[in-house]
């Protein structure tokens, strides 16, 4: 088996102290652009890697990130990692992801593996479980710096980035009685995850600006699942004043009310309107496609980085919640009422 190379190796090829090697390769700023050249041409000819677990012992650093997010099994999460990834490679970083898959204690089982990892920073995005936030503070104790995304907690005092959930629940409910449909129920998600909330507020808030009456009564608590959208669905079409329209809390809830609609052989739009939330990759390709909000993923994922950077940069942050714009999505679910 081939013994590793390592800096002395790389000291004695070129004649020169291992220290000049280690600073060379750690771009000091004392070592001559010439010697850092020479040095890394070196350790390429010799095949040499960096043992990163001395380096980050030495710095105090290890350059790598840890990202938690409730499901891989949505596009939404992937696209937000593809945005933190791009711009965390480009500054040095790898990115440790760990999936939470909605449960509280595997979210607290991942903050300790990055705690374990020695990560850099903390970007996450909460589980539908979780009100129970003793494990992030606990690594804030530890001056780890964090960064939430999405589903977020404002009583924390940690930085984050998310959509205007208020503003877009309040136009997909506004769109929806533009279009004619006067009764419009919603299925939620969890109440105490902020994001949820706030649609629901933009919901009830949409309605009463258009002198709707606000009815509880159309209001079904869901699970964010296609199954929660089914039996919201068959809930509120059994009330004796039924909706003639939905909006839900995410996409996956829509294309549950989207299958109970057509075995129940109601037609969308035109006899029923629907509008989802988050522009999921599927949404686009149902029949008919789904009018939703889109959450600007990849930004969401690049100002997560970009503030948890700063954050790891500088040791504080001057900015406490980023605030990204939601996009309407317009398609055929929404079309007007016939």
């Amino acid at each position: 088996m081939k013994r590793r190379t390592t800096i002395n190796d790389i000291a004695k090829e070129l004649n020169i102290t291992a220290a000049t090697v280690s600073r060379a390769l750690s771009n000091h700023p004392e070592i001559s652009a010439k010697t850092k050249k020479t040095v890394q041409e070196a350790a390429k000819r010799l095949d040499y890697t960096q043992n990163q677990i001395a380096s980050s012992l030495r710095s105090g650093k290890t350059h790598v990130i840890g990202v938690m997010i409730p499901t891989a099994e949505h596009p939404f999460f992937g696209s937000v990692i593809h945005g933190i990834s791009n711009l965390a490679s480009k500054n040095g970083y790898a990115v440790l992801i760990y999936q939470s898959n909605e449960s509280y204690d595997y979210e607290v089982q991942g903050i300790k593996t990055f705690i374990g990892a020695r990560v850099d920073g903390i970007i996450a995005s909460l589980s539908k479980e979780t009100s129970d936030y003793t494990h992030f503070l606990d690594a804030k104790k530890r001056n780890i710096p964090i960064v939430f995304f999405d589903r977020v907690n404002d009583d924390l005092g940690i930085p984050c980035v998310v959509i205007d959930d208020y503003q877009g629940a309040y136009f997909a409910t506004e769109h929806l009685i533009k279009q004619g449909y006067r009764r419009i129920g919603h299925i939620s998600g969890p109440q105490y995850i902020k994001a949820f909330n706030e649609r629901l507020k933009g919901y009830v808030s949409a309605l009463q600006a258009n002198q709707i009456p606000f009815d509880p009564a159309l209001v079904y608590q869901g699970n964010i699942s296609i199954e929660a959208g089914k039996a919201g669905t068959r809930h509120l079409l059994s009330l004796e004043s039924a909706p003639d329209a939905i909006f839900t809390v995410e996409d996956f809830t829509a294309l549950g009310v989207l299958k109970e609609l057509k075995e129940q052989s109601i037609t969308v739009p035109g006899q029923f309107g629907l509008f989802g939330f988050s522009n999921e990759l599927f949404s686009a390709h149902t029949s008919p496609a789904l009018t939703t909000i889109d959450q600007q993923t990849v930004p969401m994922g690049e100002e997560s980085f970009t503030l948890l950077h700063t954050m790891m940069e500088t040791g504080r942050t001057d900015t406490m919640k980023i605030i990204l714009d939601p996009i309407p999505i317009i398609r055929e679910s929404a079309l007007p009422k016939h």
